[in-house]
């Protein structure tokens, strides 16, 4: 038998050479023809089971027999590769399945400590937020001081967040992504911080005359399309004379969607305790603190159904609806079946309280960390802020000026009594800051100011895209502006889920109106003028 040829690798002109005396049974190197393709007819087969195979080769019988032939050597008699009996086959798939096992059970391990880490994270996170909040409350009343503590808290975080990003930018991008779950947390649950006041709204409009509320009505919705238009067209006029060119925006996160787990953990929370608390009504010690976990659990419930709404039933039925009127309707159901009866069920979920806080307290107890929030947004979009400045502030300047002012004025002109026109002058800025503003103000009515505020958001939020379409405000930064300044969160959070492009300048106008007309109503000089004006 003639000995195997072995080729072994040549220059870039690679032929093959006769080697006889290699004895190495080992996976040996190919020397190739230029013609690959012919070497890929010669092949025909391939051994793996360790043993050496002949290849059949097509013979050109006008060329020498070496040359024809390109007799290959894959595999040498001791090569193990690819070789395993029935035993080691058997074993392999043993341990396979065993990895396989191991795997899974590992993954799911980890899902878990992920999840239960994100959980710490965002309770210790949030926490953080909202124990800062207290403690700025807590100082600011013990200083007599009137300025909104919460604001002032704000621009504390912004200013450390700069400095960090011109000294430590790593430092200041850890403290964001720290901050990040609470962040999210009241992004998501935000429209349930304004629910209260319209739940409680039967009780704080029962003193006032139906005229007066009708002026009221007039005002609002009269408010806020000017304040509209007075925002759009400052930010184009101001745009135009600027011409500052549009760039891309940091990206906003949006918040998960409920799960039907969520749903369902609510539901039996709200069924439990309503039985227990129709059977012990002082289970917690006092009615409110009983009543308490249903009543949060109806409205949750509430916000989650209207969530879930079709786009088209959100128009005219926005979700802070569905969720004040699922509170309303636990409140008649419970105080019917207790004998309690419905005004005294409201006046347990909102009982302005601290050491017997209700549903509607604890609502409304996360509105400071709302402001406190605002700095991390401002920060994020802080490019944004300095490239657009001139728009932004001088647009939103204009805008909570003329809100303050004009709101005065109607109040006056419609001959709407002084107490009840100040309950209302800061309709277009958030909850929040709102009442920090009238609590300046003396005589004003705090639960008057928020059923306003919350009424001239849900008339933003069903139509002021409509709106802006009519007055031909095609620029997302007179969009942005026009809509935050005019309906603060419930008309961002609208225009946003369709123009994800407007929702930088919304976030921004969103806490710079608040921001303004709390400083503004701050200084008495201002704040003396507005009760001249109101008369």
């Amino acid at each position: 038998m003639a000995a195997p040829l072995v080729a072994t690798p040549t220059n870039l002109s690679l032929s093959p050479t006769h080697h006889h005396h290699s004895k190495s049974p080992s996976l040996t190197c190919l020397a190739f023809k230029p013609n690959l393709n012919r070497f890929r007819r010669n092949l025909t087969h391939v051994a793996f089971n360790g043993n050496p195979q002949s290849y059949k080769h097509e013979h050109n019988h006008s060329s020498p027999p070496h040359k024809s032939l390109v007799p290959v050597r894959v595999l040498g008699p001791n090569c193990s590769f690819l070789q395993m009996d029935p035993q080691e086959t058997s074993s392999s798939r043993t341990v396979s399945v065993k990895s396989s096992a191991s795997d899974s059970s590992n993954i799911s391990t980890s899902t878990i400590s992920q999840k239960a880490f994100g959980v710490l994270h965002l309770v210790v996170s949030l926490g953080i937020v909202l124990a800062m909040d207290k403690f700025l409350k807590k100082a600011f009343v013990a200083a007599a001081i009137k300025f909104p503590s919460a604001l002032f808290g704000m621009f504390c975080i912004f200013s450390v967040l700069v400095i960090l990003d011109t000294t430590i930018p790593a430092a200041a991008t850890s403290l964001m992504n720290f901050f990040e779950p609470a962040l999210m947390f009241i992004q998501r649950w935000l429209p349930l911080f304004y629910v209260p006041a319209l739940v409680v709204l039967p009780l704080s409009v029962r003193d006032i005359p139906a005229s007066s509320g009708l002026k009221i009505c007039f005002i609002i919705a009269g408010g806020w399309l000017a304040s509209l238009c007075i925002a759009g067209f400052t930010a184009i006029a101001v745009r135009k004379i600027v011409k500052t060119e549009m760039t891309d925006a940091e990206p906003m996160a949006k918040p998960s969607p409920f799960s039907p787990l969520e749903f369902w953990t609510w539901s039996g929370i709200f069924l439990v305790s309503f039985v227990s608390a129709i059977f012990y009504p002082t289970a917690l010690g006092t009615s409110a603190r009983t009543c308490l976990p249903f009543l949060l659990a109806s409205t949750v419930l509430g916000y989650m159904v209207g969530s879930g709404l079709s786009s088209g039933v959100k128009k005219v039925f926005h979700p802070i609806i569905c969720c004040a009127l699922s509170a309303d309707l636990a409140a008649l159901a419970f105080g019917y079946i207790s004998q309690l009866g419905f005004d005294a069920v409201l006046g347990c979920y909102l009982t302005k309280v601290s050491s017997n806080p209700g549903a509607g307290d604890i609502l409304m107890g996360f509105l400071g960390s709302v402001i406190l929030s605002f700095a991390f947004s401002m920060f994020k979009q802080r490019k944004l802020v300095k490239r657009h400045a001139a728009e932004i502030f001088i647009s939103i300047i204009i805008s909570s000026l003329f809100s303050l002012y004009s709101t005065a004025l109607a109040g006056r002109l419609v001959g709407l009594e002084p107490s009840l026109t100040v309950s209302i002058l800061p309709r277009c800025i958030t909850v929040a800051l709102a009442l920090s503003i009238v609590s300046l103000f003396e005589g004003a009515n705090s639960s008057l100011t928020a059923a306003a505020v919350v009424v001239t958001g849900l008339i933003g939020a069903n139509f002021v895209q409509a709106m802006l379409d009519k007055l031909r405000f095609r620029d997302p930064i007179a969009r942005g502006i026009a809509t935050a300044s005019s309906a603060h969160g419930l008309g961002t959070a609208a225009l946003s889920a369709k123009e994800p492009e407007a929702l930088p300048f919304c976030a921004i106008a969103y806490g710079l109106t608040g921001i303004f007309g709390s400083l503004f109503c701050s200084v008495p000089a201002i704040r003396q003028s507005l009760l001249a004006v109101i008369g």
